[in-house]
């Protein structure tokens, strides 16, 4: 199954493509953990920005820029699902909304992320991609 992935995103699939096993896939993920592009501060997570059905908090926050591109905060209590959102605000910041609402949340089975995440995780990880969705959909309306 070929992806018209953002060409940012094309980079990171390859980057964990290219990992020996699941564990190195898991140092990349708290990596890219650390270098959230758009942090959503602690102080700023509230109960309109939190994603529900997620076993840690996370919180998200989507926006346009001056520019009129996407622009999604994020912030999580936890590693995995930090990740896990600082790669999505990788691959959607910049782009019009209705790029991002546009885009399927495979990207996380072709990494080999998937089958290596918790049931609850998964979960967790598809309501948050789908809140990003969800206000693309409405940004784009706009």
């Amino acid at each position: 199954m070929t992806n018209n992935w953002p060409e940012n995103l094309e980079k990171i699939i390859q980057e964990f493509k290219d990992c020996f096993d699941s564990m190195e896939r898991y140092e990349l993920l708290f990596e890219y953990a650390k270098k959230n592009p758009n942090s959503l501060p602690i102080e700023e997570w509230d109960e309109e920005n939190q994603v529900l059905g997620c076993q840690s908090r996370a919180h998200v926050e989507c926006m346009l820029d001056e520019s009129d591109k996407f622009l999604l905060k994020t912030g999580a209590d936890a590693q995995i699902v930090q990740g896990l959102m600082a790669i999505t605000a990788i691959a959607v910041n910049g782009l019009s909304a209705f790029e991002v609402a546009k885009l399927s949340p495979n990207y996380v089975e072709e990494m080999g992320l998937k089958s290596s995440l918790t049931p609850s995780r998964a979960n967790g990880f598809l309501n948050m991609f789908r809140r990003v969705i969800s206000e693309a959909e409405i940004l784009a309306e706009v």
